[in-house]
């Protein structure tokens, strides 16, 4: 399923990698890709792909913006770094296309866990590392439980252990099916 998912993905990247490109360079210098470290099945460190969404220099600016959420995860609604393009990118989701290959390579699977980075794995319990006993997957249980709306740590990681409990291919196919609407939904202004 995660094959035949990525070189779907993969040919409406193709699709969509011009226009995309294009609107990217012509909001803001820098890259069309971010790429960044990011940990997955029992730790393993991996190289994440997606359309660059944020100013170039992002990462370097973070210390400087506020922490909405609670525990090991970072967010802000109004982030300064994210690009006009980059909005627009992510309300669609536009910007994940890139991980189908990440997807393609095994780093990751259609379903599963958010992907962490290197400063919340360094701060993670015995509990935290549990979800990593699943490769992470481009969408999952809390993605399609309201993401933006979810700031505290602890509840994505019982959403992330209650999903492997649940596992099966049917539940997998359930989540992909709900991504989809989801998205679509969000970008008819519905979401």
């Amino acid at each position: 399923m995660d094959i035949v998912g990525a070189l779907i993905g993969l040919v409406i990247l193709m699709v969509l990698y011009l226009p995309v490109a294009i609107a990217i360079r012509l909001d803001s210098p820098g890259p069309i890709f971010y790429s960044q470290e990011r940990f997955g099945l029992q730790g393993k460190p991996f190289r994440i792909w997606k359309f660059r969404s944020m100013v170039s220099n992002a990462d370097a600016l973070k210390s400087t913006i506020a922490n909405e959420a609670q525990g090991l995860i970072f967010k802000n609604a109004e982030d300064p770094r994210v690009t006009k393009v980059g909005r627009f990118l992510r309300k669609t989701s536009l910007d994940e296309f890139p991980q189908f290959w990440n997807v393609l390579k095994g780093d990751m699977s259609l379903v599963g866990t958010r992907p962490p980075t290197a400063d919340e794995v360094s701060h993670y319990s015995e509990r935290h590392w549990q979800r990593l006993d699943v490769r992470p997957g481009l969408t999952g249980q809390w993605q399609v439980s309201g993401r933006s709306a979810i700031k505290n740590f602890e509840e994505i990681v019982d959403m992330d252990l209650h999903y492997q409990h649940q596992w099966s291919p049917v539940y997998d196919l359930k989540l992909i099916v709900k991504t989809v609407t989801t998205v679509l939904s969000r970008r008819s202004g519905a979401y």
